[in-house]
């Protein structure tokens, strides 16, 4: 089971992820109360590990923006979460995570026919287009067809409910943002109980 930590905004919090075992951290670019800037984002990412994931949240960019946002800061892959067609994430030339809030009138079918490397199942939109801290419905998934080796489960998790989540989706990562905050701030203590949940539940489970 992988882990990504999103919304990560400095050096010391990063590392300590990355030690506790996080496979993945998020650098929001899009306007949030995460937001970081690129100066910022360049210092994290040049302090972590090659095999660790450094993905930039990017909700109705530019091409060419995403792109030069993507060189400058060493990004490996790319998250859209805005309403970016599947023409658009061919024209990339990183992997793409594409973001997908979930309700009762969520298309699986598009869904399905969006070329990705993973599929993030993401909370219900609200003020922004993610990192909100609300869950889907969770037994919906069980409706489709998606390759669950392709999916992220993001959207409101918590140390509490995290279990359920993965046993109802069996996904290959999971995504976290505001569930390990306190007062709206990363809290390492919070990142390592939930990464060390998270790994054991597949341990416990024998997921695949």
């Amino acid at each position: 089971m992988k882990v990504k930590i999103c919304g990560i905004t400095d050096v010391e919090t990063a590392l300590s992820a990355v030690k506790s075992g996080a496979d993945a951290v998020g650098f929001v670019f899009a306007e949030s109360k995460r937001k970081i800037t690129l100066e910022e984002a360049k210092e994290i990412t040049r302090s972590l590990p090659d095999q660790v994931y450094k993905v930039g949240v990017f909700v109705n960019e530019l091409r060419e923006k995403i792109e030069e946002i993507s060189s400058f800061v060493g990004l490996t892959h790319i998250q859209l979460h805005g309403d970016e067609s599947a023409s658009f994430s061919e024209s990339l030339s990183l992997p793409v995570i594409k973001a997908w809030g979930i309700d009762e009138q969520s298309s699986w079918k598009k869904i399905l026919e969006y070329p990705c490397e993973y599929i993030l199942l993401d909370g219900p939109k609200g003020k922004y287009r993610g990192g909100n801290g609300k869950s889907f419905d969770w037994s919906h998934f069980h409706k489709n067809e998606l390759d669950r080796r392709k999916i992220i489960l993001a959207g409101g998790l918590t140390i509490e409910n995290l279990e359920d989540g993965i046993k109802a989706i069996r996904p290959t990562m999971i995504d976290v943002s505001s569930g390990v905050e306190t007062n709206g701030k990363k809290d390492v203590n919070k990142i390592q109980l939930f990464i060390k949940k998270a790994k054991g539940i597949l341990n416990e489970e024998r997921l695949v």
